[in-house]
């Protein structure tokens, strides 16, 4: 493989090659740093809420609301990102840098276009989103404020977004892993002064949760490309001969659209569960968002290998070997269904501990407790679904995933949610029960998906 990158400073460890070797062993080294990076990013709103938590129910509701919103725009954003991570490991594996360099220069203006357009949206329908949830007025003004500072915020994401796939893309997941810990430490510290007005900062409640995000984002996103820009990971990005070409933003965007359209309808169609929600009051409503936050967290070690199998299924497809290809997503599959069974033993054990972390108030810890026993069944499988979709997402075939995430998130819980509490005394725990079958669902097709092989002649 020719040399990627211009710095010869850690050259021997960027210049690894993960097409061969043992695929185990470069599956873990890929993994550990991935989870790391994934868990910090996942830390973010769940301190936002053990600080916010302190405030009120209103707060935690009007939060959790708005973080789903959020989420959604992430995961739009991590979708579009899907096809320049697709393109990169193919270029890489392959042994062409300067094909990666330029997909990599394409998604600066991909990126600059994303920020724009969600600023746009924040400063405009902050409240009418939050209205359409027909939640309290108390809560529509504190998840507003929230959501309106985040998605102005929106550039520091995109780009840091974009810099951290184009690393990890290429091969290097350490240093995006030691950008996390930087920038994350920074929210941890800063999150509760800017909240609560402790020292010389004022009291911003909400808002002050929204603006450390925003200050610790810009942080990894200016470290995250002079990093790149500087050549101290394993593909220098340089400007170079640049120029827009909309040839290769198109197939950017054309890989990305399917996970784009994957990740939103997660998260919408999580917003839609909400109404059902809703019904039942804001206890429900915030022992649901409790529940996604603890959700996000217990399912790290699958997403972690997951993007781990997503890189090594990209390159050895670059580099011609579909075999291996497929034996890292099976692999990553095992890995992370061993981990998330042992911390499915612990959320049954001590439930009640768990939500004690975030609120303290007696009806949130008894309603939270009997929704998170519920969801360990769909933990258990939801590892599996991770890992073959990043695997997928890492070939460049990102269709099937989309429609197969349509049936986990619509065809099958929306109509549960609605008839379950109706036509049984399931009451509240029916809609949760309904999420589970949506992803029963969604697992058996993918795997289904997966052993077909289909996927090994995607072309990008």
């Amino acid at each position: 493989m020719e040399e990627v990158g211009g710095s010869s400073k850690g050259r021997a460890a960027f210049d690894r090659d993960w097409t061969k070797g043992n695929i185990i062993r470069n599956l873990l080294s890929l993994a550990w740093p991935m989870i790391i990076s994934t868990g910090l990013r996942t830390l973010g709103p769940t301190i936002d809420l053990i600080w916010v938590g302190k405030l009120g129910v209103a707060s935690i509701a009007g939060v959790g609301i708005a973080s789903m919103v959020i989420m959604a725009v992430m995961g739009a954003r991590m979708g579009i990102n899907t096809g320049m991570r697709a393109m990169v490991a193919r270029f890489i594996g392959a042994g062409d840098a300067e094909g990666a360099n330029h997909v990599a220069r394409q998604a600066l203006i991909i990126s600059a276009v994303y920020a724009i357009v969600m600023a746009a949206i924040g400063i405009l329908f902050a409240e009418p989103i939050l209205i359409l949830f027909g939640v309290e007025a108390d809560v529509v003004a504190e998840g507003a404020a929230y959501m309106r500072i985040m998605l102005v915020g929106t550039a520091a994401m995109s780009f840091g977004m974009m810099a951290e796939g184009i690393m990890q893309a290429s091969g290097d997941v350490v240093t995006p892993m030691r950008i996390s810990i930087l920038y994350r430490l920074l929210h941890i510290a800063l999150c509760p002064f800017l909240i609560f007005g402790w020292w010389i900062f004022p009291r911003m409640g909400v808002s002050g949760a929204a603006v450390t995000n925003v200050i610790s984002q810009s942080l990894a996103m200016v470290l995250g490309l002079w990093v790149l820009f500087t050549g101290r990971s394993r593909l220098q990005l340089t400007l170079r001969n640049f120029r827009p070409d909309l040839n290769v933003m198109w197939r950017i965007v054309k890989i990305g659209i399917p996970a784009a359209i994957m990740m939103m309808q997660r998260s919408f169609s999580r917003l839609v569960i909400v109404w059902f929600m809703v019904a039942f009051g804001t206890l429900t409503v915030a022992a649901h968002t409790l529940i996604q936050r603890i959700e996000m967290f217990v399912l790290i070690p699958s997403f972690g290998f997951g993007m781990a199998a997503g890189i090594l299924v990209g390159q050895n497809l670059g580099a011609r070997q579909p075999g291996r290809a497929e034996r890292s997503g099976w692999l990553a599959v095992g890995f992370a269904e061993g981990v998330i069974v042992i911390c499915s033993v612990a959320i049954l054990l001590w439930p009640g501990s768990i939500v004690r972390i975030f609120s303290p108030e007696s009806g949130l810890v008894e309603v939270t407790s009997v929704f998170l026993r519920i969801a360990v069944v769909g933990f258990l499988m939801i590892s599996l679904e991770a890992g073959l979709m990043f695997s997928l997402s890492g070939a460049g075939d990102t269709l099937p995933p989309m429609f197969f995430s349509g049936l986990s998130m619509w065809v099958v819980p929306l109509p549960l949610a609605f008839l379950l509490p109706r036509v049984t005394n399931l009451g509240v725990y029916g809609v949760r029960w309904a999420m589970v079958a949506g992803t029963a669902a969604g697992t058996v097709a993918h795997i289904i998906y997966f052993r077909l092989g289909r996927w090994k002649r995607k072309k990008v």
